[in-house]
C-alpha cells in the first residue's frame, strides 16, 4: 500500500479556479532561453527520438518527458528543467516519437502506452554511461511512466520518478474532454493532433486514407487513427492496455504522483487510493492545481510555480543528488 503526502501546496484565495490554474501559465508564463545540446537517438525500428542535453559536470541526470502534443516550448517544460539544473541536476529532455525537430519516420507515433519507446532510449542511455537517477513524466507521459515502472518492476534502472497530473485511466479521460468546459480543451487536442497528422502524412504515405473532417472528439481520432498506427485494435483497446492504473501495484521504484483533484482534463473518482498503489509510491493529491498548473504567490503579478520548488525537493529527498 502507498502512502498519501500531506502536500505543501496551497491555491491562492484569487486563484482557485481549475481552468485558471491550466490556461494561465500556458498564456504568460516566460520561457527560458536555454543553452540545448541537441541529439537524435536511433531506434531499432529505423525511427528516432530527439533528445536535448542540459548537461551540468558530475551532477545526477534526470530525464523529463512532455504531455500530449507537447514539447519544450510548453509551459512547464523548458521552466522545470531550468529549475532542475538550478538545484544540482543534470537534465536530459526526450520528445516522444513523432514530437522532435521534425516529423518521425514511421506511421507509428508516441501514445500514452509507449513504454517500449523510454524502455530503448534507457538501455541506450545506459549501454554508454549515462543512465539516468530519474524520470519525470507529465501528464501524457506521466501514464507512460508510470506503465513503464510497473511492468519492468525492480529493473527500471531507475532510482525515482515523478509523475505529474496523469491520466490514470484512458477512457474516463477521453471521454471527459467531451463534456462541459473540458470539451475546449478536448477540441483544441485535436486540432493539434490533426494538424501534427497532417504535417506528417505530407512526406509520408498514409497507411489508410482518413477523413480528418470526420473525427469529432479525441476518441475518435485515438480510434481512427491513434489505435491502428500503433498495432491497437480500437480505442477500447489501446485505452484498457495503456492505461497506468494497472500498473501501480507493481512499481518497485519510488515514485512521486502529483495530481489535483480539479483538474478538468479528468474526474477525481480516477485518482489511485493508498491501497490501489505499491509501498513504493507516494500520492501527492491536492485539492487545488488544475492540470500541470500549481501556481501559487499571494497577489496576481508576482507568481510562482510549485512544482519547480516540489520536484527538485523531492529527488533531493531520494537522494537522488547522491548517485
Amino acid at each position: 500500500m502507498g502512502q498519501r503526502i500531506n502536500s505543501s501546496y496551497r491555491a491562492p484565495w484569487w486563484l482557485k479556479s481549475p481552468h485558471l490554474q491550466t490556461i494561465l501559465p500556458t498564456l504568460i508564463r516566460k520561457r527560458p532561453q536555454l543553452d540545448l545540446t541537441w541529439e537524435r537517438l536511433e531506434l531499432k525500428d529505423g525511427d528516432f527520438i530527439d533528445l536535448a542535453w542540459y548537461p551540468r559536470p558530475q551532477a545526477p541526470l534526470v530525464l523529463m518527458m512532455h504531455g500530449l502534443e507537447g514539447s519544450l516550448n510548453s509551459h512547464y517544460a523548458s521552466t522545470l528543467v531550468q529549475a532542475l539544473h538550478q538545484a544540482g541536476f543534470s537534465v536530459v529532455f526526450m520528445l516522444l516519437r513523432g514530437r522532435g525537430l521534425e516529423p518521425n519516420r514511421l506511421a507509428k507515433s508516441y501514445h500514452s502506452g509507449a513504454s517500449a519507446d523510454l524502455a530503448e532510449v534507457l538501455a541506450q542511455l545506459k549501454a554508454r554511461g549515462q543512465m539516468p537517477a530519474a524520470a519525470i513524466g507529465v501528464s501524457l507521459s506521466a501514464n507512460l511512466l508510470l506503465k513503464y515502472l510497473g511492468e519492468t518492476g525492480a529493473n527500471s534502472g531507475l532510482n525515482a520518478a515523478v509523475a505529474i497530473s496523469t491520466p490514470f485511466q484512458l477512457a474516463v479521460c477521453a471521454k471527459k474532454l467531451e463534456h462541459g468546459f473540458a470539451r475546449v480543451y478536448g477540441q483544441y487536442l485535436l486540432k493539434q493532433l490533426k494538424n501534427s497528422y497532417r504535417t506528417k502524412f505530407q512526406s509520408l504515405p498514409e497507411p489508410t486514407p482518413i477523413d480528418l473532417t470526420a473525427l469529432s472528439t479525441i476518441y475518435q481520432f485515438d480510434d481512427q487513427v491513434t489505435a491502428p498506427l500503433n498495432g491497437f485494435a480500437n480505442a477500447a483497446d489501446y485505452y484498457q492496455r495503456s492505461s497506468s492504473a494497472r500498473f501501480l501495484g507493481k512499481i518497485q521504484t519510488p515514485t512521486l504522483i502529483i495530481h489535483a483533484l480539479d483538474d478538468p482534463f479528468m474526474r477525481p473518482s480516477i485518482v489511485p487510493s493508498a491501497e490501489q498503489t505499491s509501498p513504493n509510491v507516494s500520492l501527492e493529491i491536492t485539492e487545488h492545481g488544475g492540470h500541470v498548473g500549481f501556481i501559487s504567490g499571494r497577489v496576481p503579478w508576482k507568481l510562482s510555480y510549485w512544482l519547480d520548488e516540489r520536484v527538485p525537493a523531492w529527488l533531493r529527498s531520494q537522494r537522488v543528488d547522491a548517485v
